[in-house]
């Protein structure tokens, strides 16, 4: 905030016409003993909802405190002084109190800051890269999708009728849907390995430092991802819906559970609850992998996890499933 000074009349008027946010009076009559024996008085006038006008008088409020808080101390020495019968006259009490003002102001212009900010020297083992981020989650993001996506063959086949006809051969239900989701997931995990190549020799991450833990965890999500579009095609009706579910779904898991920006970001309650979604295990394992040095131990849990997603989900659509 910047102080200009005017005169009533000039100040009056740019407040009025909305020129100034706020005007400060400060009375002709408010001298240090007004502000001693506790009369002063100032009149502050603001703009109405007007964020400025709110910084400006917390300034002023600030200000004022700061004058008060040294004038209270002198008061109060002086007050301590009387009971000793330290004074002979008024004037030796005014210098008393003259004196204690100054010391007052003094004490408070060498007070420390209350706020003091410490780096600290020790290097972290882990240096944040968001390539490496934006690249992990737009890989689970666009293989998440397409294998939603299996609950549309599910719907196709049996709209066309071809379901069925399937199923009057010796198949078992089991079997058909799991050969039906390792086709999706053989595909799913040659798009991936497309997406980490792109990762490696364009935009230079390491992504292949660990390859055996990088297939468990991409094969442990990608069978996570192909068994909940197996549930999905179970509950689904139509093609179409199926589409717009599947790309519904894929969206809102990518951006709750990380994928498009760091889970930091987001509330701790928020980020306990979306760990009942597949992606955020997945988007975690990957990120131990590619950013906190991880090996195959440290991503053992999350992959586990996700293979009981595809045990789960797998194991319902195999019970709800329907040949028409």
């Amino acid at each position: 905030m910047r102080p200009d000074v005017l005169t009533l009349e000039e100040a009056e008027s740019q407040f009025d016409s909305r020129r100034a946010t706020v005007i400060l009076i400060i009375p002709a009559g408010l001298d240090l003993q007004a502000i001693q024996d506790g009369t002063a008085q100032i009149d502050f006038r603001q703009q109405p909802n007007n964020l400025n006008a709110t910084v400006a008088e917390r300034a002023v409020q600030t200000a004022v405190r700061s004058v008060s808080s040294a004038v209270n101390a002198a008061n109060q020495a002086v007050k301590i002084a009387e009971e000793k019968g330290t004074f002979e006259s008024e004037t030796d009490r005014q210098a008393y109190f003259d004196d204690a003002l100054k010391a007052a102001q003094t004490m408070q212009a060498d007070s420390p800051e209350r706020v003091t900010v410490i780096e600290g020297s020790t290097p972290d083992r882990i240096e944040y890269d968001p390539r490496a981020s934006t690249s992990a989650g737009q890989l689970i993001t666009w293989v998440f999708i397409p294998l939603f996506g299996i609950s549309a063959l599910f719907a196709y086949e049996r709209q066309q009728g071809t379901l069925r006809r399937i199923l009057t051969t010796p198949t078992s239900k089991a079997t058909y849907l799991l050969g039906t989701i390792a086709g999706q997931v053989v595909m799913a995990l040659v798009q991936m390995s497309l997406l980490i190549l792109f990762g490696i020799f364009v935009m230079k991450l390491n992504w292949g430092r660990e390859p055996l833990a990088l297939f468990v965890i991409l094969t442990a999500a990608t069978l996570a991802a192909g068994a909940i579009g197996t549930t999905m095609g179970t509950f689904i009706k139509t093609e179409g819906q199926a589409s717009g579910l599947s790309i519904m779904m894929g969206m809102v898991m990518a951006l709750m559970g990380g994928c498009w920006y760091p889970m930091e970001l987001f509330p701790a309650v928020v980020q306990n609850i979306v760990k009942i979604l597949p992606t955020t295990w997945a988007m975690q394992g990957l990120l131990d992998l590619i950013l906190r040095g991880g090996g195959l131990m440290e991503i053992l849990p999350e992959a586990g996890v996700l293979l009981g997603f595809a045990v789960i989900f797998f194991s319902v659509g195999v019970w709800r499933f329907r040949y028409e």
